[in-house]
């Protein structure tokens, strides 16, 4: 599995949570919602210190990850973040690894 995270999505972060070079923005499978992947499951986003990553990028030296036990939401699937420009708001893209 491997992270995409675009220039305009890692704005977004800059912008709206206050991201700042050396910190990290977790991805992680919270109960309630739906995915593609999982239909009880959706993914949330937080910014907080890793514990035991899985997979990860580094974008303008903020590091994006998704820990080990989040692992299973993905499903051998690659994650694209990405920026909705017209509601200004970060949406989820999955691709079969």
């Amino acid at each position: 599995m491997k992270i995409i995270v675009t220039d305009e999505a890692c704005t977004w972060f800059k912008e709206e949570m206050d991201v700042v070079s050396g910190e990290h923005i977790r991805f992680f499978a919270r109960y309630g919602g739906a995915s593609p992947l999982h239909e009880a499951f959706s993914l949330g986003v937080t910014k907080e210190e890793p514990d035991e990553i899985a997979t990860q990028v580094t974008h303008e030296g903020v590091v994006y990850y998704v820990d080990r036990h989040d692992q299973w939401f993905f499903d051998e699937h690659d994650l694209t973040v990405q920026l909705a420009e017209d509601l200004n708001e970060i949406t989820y893209a999955y691709k079969k690894s």
